[in-house]
């Protein structure tokens, strides 16, 4: 019996020591974690995965899942030195903290032109080298590299701990299969108010937006509200205005940025693409309309005008609708997002555009719009000139005919340098945005100012107070006849 209880004794105290010493190694373990992880000279690094994750094909997922090696920082020196060690590592798992800032992501790779260096005290540099300097050797290639770290380049931006996360980045169908990807937070003192780029894209472009949607308001008003100006050619310049006002305002969408997280960029892009097809076709139905009544034997006007209006609608929104949707089935079930062919020109998060099959599908049915189009004006004007005399109705067709070839340059003149400006050229951009602020004064001036029958009816109706008559001509052919076409 003493003998039993004496073992029970003992293995009591010898359990006693085991639950100490474990005690003891674990608190030990806590505190060298703990003084690891709170290592005052430790480098903080924001990771955008989980440390056992990188990021494929944008997102993040299990390295061993894909037989991956998660990512390890590598470290440039100030001077350019490669492989700098650092005496710890802390990593900050997840997405910067923006607030307010934009999220913008980077790509680096192999010969890339944006180059992403973490220097040893966890500042990260995005260097922007120049696009043409791929095509060198790889040792001249290594020189601009260097010489790009240790100098202040022209492009070159530095982000701040907490203003980043970077992390591996895997493609499985790029040709580039490895690489590193960094959002980063757009510094809002980078841009300021009093640079003319910002001024151009920012300020000055949306307001001549919002100008021309008011001048092209007016014109559209002018045709729905005088009854005289109410045939067939009136409501196709009233619907024209329609549409170009509609893609001014799908476009003023585009240029405010600053609302991404509100707005869905591929719904501004379709109003923008489809209401400018539909002003092309519109413009298309005018065009045949005064080219095949110059052609006709017998030329009435005024007789069938609402029914002729609802043909012309029914080519000129079936043929919008059809276009349009082809290219919206073209973007999503034929343009591949992996083989490049995407536009995709949103520097955000989760924000898709319209990709470039689908704008060809947009822009290729504009171009032989325009080529249609210069048939009918070169056709039109070579009756015109074998023509001796002129009746009242040949005059007011003769200046439906002018005002169409008037439109056309100036809707033809838009359309190019919209073309023009996707390409890399500042000055090209700046071009586009001045000929888009006059596109709306010059359609207004065509349509309205141009033509003395209409200012002289907007007196009688406003300045006057006296009724509009409903008849197709009377006063009004005194100014015509004045040869003001």
């Amino acid at each position: 019996m003493l003998q039993t209880l004496l073992r029970h004794t003992s293995s009591r105290k010898l359990l006693a020591l085991l639950l100490i010493e474990l005690a003891t190694l674990a608190v030990g373990s806590v505190s060298s974690t703990a003084s690891q992880r709170y290592n005052p000279n430790a480098v903080r690094i924001n990771k955008c995965c989980e440390r056992f994750e990188v990021m494929l094909d944008g997102k993040c997922t299990m390295a061993e899942t894909i037989n991956a090696t998660v990512w390890v920082p590598q470290f440039t020196g100030r001077n350019g030195e490669q492989d700098v060690q650092v005496e710890a590592i802390r990593y900050i798992i997840g997405a910067p903290d923006c607030g307010s800032m934009q999220k913008w992501p980077i790509f680096h790779y192999d010969k890339s032109e944006d180059k992403l260096i973490l220097f040893p005290d966890g500042q990260l540099r995005h260097l922007i080298l120049d696009p043409h300097a791929r095509d060198e050797p790889e040792e001249e290639w290594d020189q601009l590299y260097g010489a790009s770290i240790r100098t202040e380049a022209p492009f070159q931006y530095d982000y701040q701990q907490g203003q980043y996360c970077l992390d591996k980045a895997l493609n499985s169908n790029e040709r580039q299969p490895e690489g590193m990807y960094a959002t980063v937070c757009s510094p809002e003192k980078a841009i300021r108010w009093t640079d003319s780029d910002f001024m151009l894209r920012k300020i000055i472009n949306p307001i001549s937006h919002g100008i021309a949607m008011i001048i092209l308001l007016v014109v559209a008003i002018v045709y729905f509200v005088l009854p005289t100006l109410r045939d067939l050619v009136g409501n196709i310049v009233t619907s024209i205005t329609v549409c170009l006002i509609v893609s001014q305002a799908a476009d003023l969408v585009r240029i405010f940025t600053e609302f991404s997280n509100h707005v869905s960029f591929i719904i501004a892009d379709s109003f923008f693409y489809i209401s400018l097809l539909g002003a092309f076709f519109w413009l298309n139905s005018m065009g045949y309309y005064i080219w095949r009544t110059f052609r006709a034997r017998n030329v009435f006007l005024r007789v069938t005008d609402g029914r002729k209006y609802c043909w012309y609608s029914v080519y000129a929104w079936g043929a919008t609708a059809t276009m349009a949707a082809i290219a919206i089935f073209s973007h999503f079930f034929l343009d591949s997002p992996g083989d490049g062919s995407k536009k995709n020109s949103s520097i955000f998060e989760n924000q898709e555009t319209i990709g470039w099959l689908g704008i060809a599908v947009f822009f290729t049915p504009i171009a032989f719009i325009i080529i249609v189009n210069i048939f009918f004006y070169v056709t039109t004007q070579r009756f015109l000139n074998r023509m001796s005399t002129y009746g009242r109705i040949h005059h007011k067709l003769k200046c439906n005919f002018i005002m169409f070839a008037l439109i056309f340059l100036i809707m033809g003149t838009s359309w190019l340098f919209l073309i023009l400006s996707w390409l890399h050229y500042d000055a090209l951009l700046y071009t586009h945005i001045v000929v888009n602020a006059l596109q709306a004064p010059c359609i207004l001036w065509v349509c309205v100012l141009r033509q003395k029958h209409i200012t002289f009816l907007l007196k009688k109706s406003c300045c006057y107070n006296e009724p509009t008559q409903t008849t197709d001509w009377g006063d009004e052919m005194t100014y015509m006849n004045g040869g003001d076409y």
